[in-house]
């Protein structure tokens, strides 16, 4: 079974930065999509992040420029580096994978169906 357990969500003053990391277990890195993604109460998860067995990527577009995803497939661990960080940043972030061999930009946001507890980010002004 495909397990996933993210850490490292806090709180941080705008503007300021906070890496994300995801163990994961049961999973191969040359195989699978992984994400991230994020939630607000009373709404949709959003897509944030991906990368691919290639290492390709994808990202939202209110993140793109601020945030990125990474991997390192010897210690099975998911990252996600984000700077300039503003209040709307705010949310649960989850961690979430696909098994796939497709590339990331032919994998739908709501594809993903593996996903972590969420750890939660505060961002303030």
């Amino acid at each position: 079974q495909l397990q996933l357990v993210e850490s490292g969500g806090g709180s941080v003053q705008a503007g300021g930065s906070l890496t994300l990391s995801c163990a994961g277990a049961g999973y191969s890195h040359n195989t699978d999509c992984m994400g991230w993604f994020r939630q607000v109460p009373g709404k949709e998860r959003e897509g944030v992040a991906a990368i691919d067995r290639d290492g390709m990527t994808r990202y939202a577009d209110s993140v793109k420029g601020r945030f990125t995803i990474s991997k390192d497939n010897a210690k099975n661990t998911l990252y996600l580096q984000m700077n300039s960080l503003k209040p709307e940043d705010t949310a649960m972030y989850y961690c979430a994978a696909k098994r796939t061999r497709r590339w990331v930009e032919y994998v739908g946001w709501n594809e993903y169906d593996y996903w972590g507890q969420g750890t939660q980010v505060t961002v303030s002004s």
